[in-house]
């Protein structure tokens, strides 16, 4: 099954919270006005029997109707309805009254002992409320109960009746009202929501049309953002971040492809033409030994580059990093300089700056790759600098990092080049001018290793004064820093 759009689906959620809201508030103010109408019409019913208790005289002698007497503002229709009234003696006979037959039949069953008025409905569907009250003459305690005086009852019963049509035609007519008022703001909610939650949702529906319509040879293109500074203009930012980074490693995916068909094309095309050579025409052996050293040298340097190439795309495919391992750097780095096996061994110099407090600089690190990083760097400083000029390797912490450095004497690198030198392939203009041999991937290899073993690597150089990479890794112990080189 297909799922509604986030616009429908927000805007039935709005207008079904809408119209909860409002059958809420419909409801609490019809009851309100139903208790507030029903109150009024028991209020009016305790005044009338207070008005005809007013028309009655109680006495020893009994209890005397007399409303010729007395003002009785009864009977009248007030905004609630009509009110009907009764006056009876104690047997139940009838005294007077202005109740209809009808009426006058259910006041005389009316029990006077009722806290709270009695409801019945007339043969015409119209409700009415009752209410009675009795008033028994008075018997001191300990006399004998005098006669009842002529014109003069034991007790008479009062009864008045507020028919309810009134109230129900006022709730009648503000339920219809409550009705259709919520039914208008509702169905304005509804159209209002609705537009609301498309204009809301356009910026996002022209990003998904644009993101739809960007094809994979068009890196340059970005998603159109909103003006306003909300959480979708938010995410259009980083689409477009994100783009821009697919953008970038795409395109230093194309170069890299690019560099490597170069350089592998280079030894390839070297060795074929040194085998085609051989095959013209019969040789004698020096020559053909000749070759075959020429193609064993030209094999080495492919196995480099394939070497090279691979780790770079492990290192990419793969989401964990290496297993690590803590190592004392210090007995690490006299040991793996003892073995190096590069020619220019003796020109290397080590220097360690002394932990304060004893210890020893203690780093996560996988041994193997450190070790490869360490070579390509050592490497570098003996290709690109005169035989017989120093190769400095210094050992320090500083800020909970324990760092280390390869400086050489060699022709340096511009700053403008700096920024570049960890990029596959490249080379600085000083290393080809110079024709030495390389494949311009050991540093990419070394920034790889250091990045793995939760590191990093820096370059430092100036034309003519030689250059410097520092790789910076995190220490795995809780000794106090010392105050590395600046």
């Amino acid at each position: 099954m297909k799922a509604l759009p986030i616009g429908t689906r927000l805007t039935i959620s709005f207008v079904a919270a809408m119209a909860a809201v409002l059958a809420g508030f419909s409801a609490g103010l019809y009851a309100m006005a139903a208790r507030h109408l029903h109150r009024q019409a028991d209020e009016r019913l305790e005044a009338a029997i207070d008005t005809l208790t007013a028309a009655a005289e109680i006495g020893p002698e009994g209890v005397e109707w007399e409303p010729a007497e007395r003002r009785l503002a009864l009977g009248r229709r007030g905004p609630d309805g009509r009110l009907s009234w009764r006056v009876s003696d104690g047997l139940g006979g009838r005294i007077d009254g202005s109740a209809t037959a009808e009426v006058d039949g259910f006041l005389a069953r009316l029990g006077p002992s009722r806290r709270h008025p009695a409801e019945f409905t007339d043969a015409a569907g119209i409700p009415w409320r009752a209410l009675a009250r009795r008033l028994d003459r008075p018997r001191p305690a300990g006399e004998d109960a005098t006669p009842v005086a002529p014109g003069r009852h034991e007790a008479l019963v009062l009864a008045a009746a507020a028919s309810m049509d009134g109230v129900r035609a006022t709730l009648r007519a503000l339920a219809t009202t409550l009705a259709g008022l919520s039914l208008a703001i509702w169905t304005l909610a509804l159209l209002t929501g609705r537009r609301l939650c498309r204009a809301a949702l356009r910026p996002l529906t022209e990003m998904a049309a644009s993101a739809r319509a960007i094809d994979a040879d068009e890196p340059g293109r970005r998603l159109p953002t909103p003006a306003a500074d909300d959480e979708l203009a938010e995410l259009g930012r980083s689409f477009n971040a994100l783009l821009g980074r697919l953008g970038e490693s795409l395109e230093r995916q194309r170069r890299f492809a690019g560099d490597a068909s170069h350089q592998l094309r280079t030894p390839l095309t070297a060795i074929q033409g040194q085998v085609d050579l051989a095959l013209r025409q019969d040789r004698p052996p020096e020559e053909y030994r000749r070759v075959l050293s020429v193609v064993q040298s030209r094999t080495r340097h492919l196995r480099q580059i394939v070497e090279g190439l691979l780790f770079l795309s492990r290192a990419d495919a793969e989401a964990r990093g290496p297993s690590l391992e803590e190592v004392a750097l210090d007995g690490w780095l006299r040991a793996h300089l003892d073995a190096w096996p590069g020619p220019r061994r003796a020109d290397v110099t080590l220097s360690i700056d002394a932990p304060v407090g004893g210890g020893s600089y203690r780093a996560l690190v996988h041994p193997p790759l450190l070790g490869e990083l360490l070579d390509n760097l050592l490497d570098n400083a003996a290709k690109y600098s005169p035989p017989g000029t120093p190769i400095r390797v210094r050992l320090w912490r500083r800020d909970g990092e324990v760092s280390f450095r390869v400086a050489d004497a060699g022709p340096g690198i511009a700053r403008a080049e700096l920024g570049r030198v960890f990029e596959p392939f490249y080379r600085a203009e000083p290393a080809r001018a110079g024709g030495h041999h390389g494949v311009g991937l050991g540093l990419s290899v070394a920034a790889r290793i250091a990045a793995a073993c939760g590191g990093r690597i820096r370059a430092d150089s100036e034309p003519g004064r030689g250059a410097t990479f520092t790789v910076d890794l995190p220490a795995s112990d809780d000794a106090p820093d010392p105050e590395g080189p600046a």
